[in-house]
């Protein structure tokens, strides 16, 4: 009843003539639902508290900066009041999205949705390259494996009495050992990226090509590297970021020729060249914050129904991504040729 009761009030705040509501359960952070009004379809959201209001800024002024390339995005609507969001009973705020009509998918299936996703990836790059906006909302930490690794370290150091302490402390060793084969060139300029570029933030029209990107949170500055890696890291995996399985050439290759033909020649041959190790390191790093839950006993989206804890599930995604991240340095020279030959 109380959601109920915000999810009114929130929707009070702009000018809709509204004729149906359903949640989406798909994404993990926000609160979501779908909106069907007489002025179109849209989307309403209360963002996670890790968010705070200055975001919509930001979003406000990416989104704007992508349409006037030309490109596809979610836009912003405002209140009655012309605000960009608006604050619910307890202060989080509550906004409103113009809604993609497409499909949003989980895994990418196949080589063409790789190349696809990939294409819309570079277009949203090369439209953003010379965007100068000073970013409102800062996310602190973000792929900063150091950081990482050294939460996991005291994590093993507090919680050697967990229950399964003997199965964390090998996998554990191995994450680390794993992490010190992996660094970066420290004068890897900083662009402006998505920041979260999962296969599921993408916006898929029915031929198959991405339409959009959503999930506008996490807009910042940081290395391409490791934009483009996290997003092969997520799109490489035919069966999802859970199953045991290497990374797989035909996605690999078929993303990064399909990024590279639309960002053009703007990222720095420093950048495409460090591309393949980042992939590795954000598994690595990934698998690290996954080790780290799991002796913590926390994560934010547990699968209850398949697992009886929060560790078992987490040690299940930190295995997966310590099996990504070792087959792409087992094959870092076939995946480094990809990248020359795709340029």
């Amino acid at each position: 009843m109380r959601e109920e009761r915000d999810v009114a009030q929130a929707l009070a705040a702009y000018p809709l003539r509204v004729r149906g509501l359903e949640r989406v359960s798909s994404g993990h952070i926000n609160l979501t639902f779908r909106v069907e009004a007489d002025e179109g379809p849209f989307i309403l959201q209360r963002l996670h508290p890790v968010f705070g209001p200055e975001v919509h800024v930001d979003i406000e002024a990416v989104t704007a900066h992508l349409a006037a390339r030309g490109l596809t995005t979610p836009r912003l609507v405002r209140t009655r009041d012309g605000e960009l969001w608006t604050p619910g009973p307890d202060g989080r705020p509550w906004r409103v999205l113009t809604c993609i009509p497409g499909r949003v998918v989980l895994a990418a299936e196949s080589p063409a949705r790789c190349a696809a996703a990939g294409a819309c990836l570079g277009r949203v790059h090369r439209a953003l390259w010379d965007f100068e906006h000073p970013f409102a909302h800062r996310r602190v930490g973000v792929h900063d494996t150091l950081r990482h690794l050294a939460r996991l370290r005291a994590a093993l150091a507090e919680h050697r009495d967990h229950r399964l302490f003997h199965e964390i402390e090998p996998l554990a060793a191995a994450i680390l050992a794993a992490a010190e084969k992996l660094a970066l060139p420290a004068e890897l300029p900083l662009r402006v990226v998505h920041g979260d570029p999962k296969i599921s933030n993408f916006v898929f029209a029915d031929d198959g090509s991405a339409r959009a990107m959503i999930d506008l949170d996490t807009f910042s500055r940081m290395a391409l590297p490791l934009e483009i890696g996290d997003a092969l890291r997520s799109w490489c995996s035919p069966r999802g970021e859970e199953s045991t399985e290497p990374v797989d050439i035909d996605h690999f290759r078929a993303a990064i020729e399909g990024y590279a033909t639309a960002v053009g020649d703007l990222p720095t041959t420093l950048e495409r060249e460090a591309t393949p190790l980042a992939t590795a390191l954000i598994a690595v790093e990934l698998a690290a914050r996954f080790c780290t839950d799991a002796l913590e006993e926390r994560y934010f989206a547990w699968d209850s129904s398949r697992f009886p804890s929060a560790t078992e599930h987490n040690l299940v995604r930190a295995r997966a991504q310590l099996v990504f991240g070792h087959s792409v340095l087992s094959r870092l020279p076939a995946l480094q040729e990809i990248v020359r030959a795709a340029w």
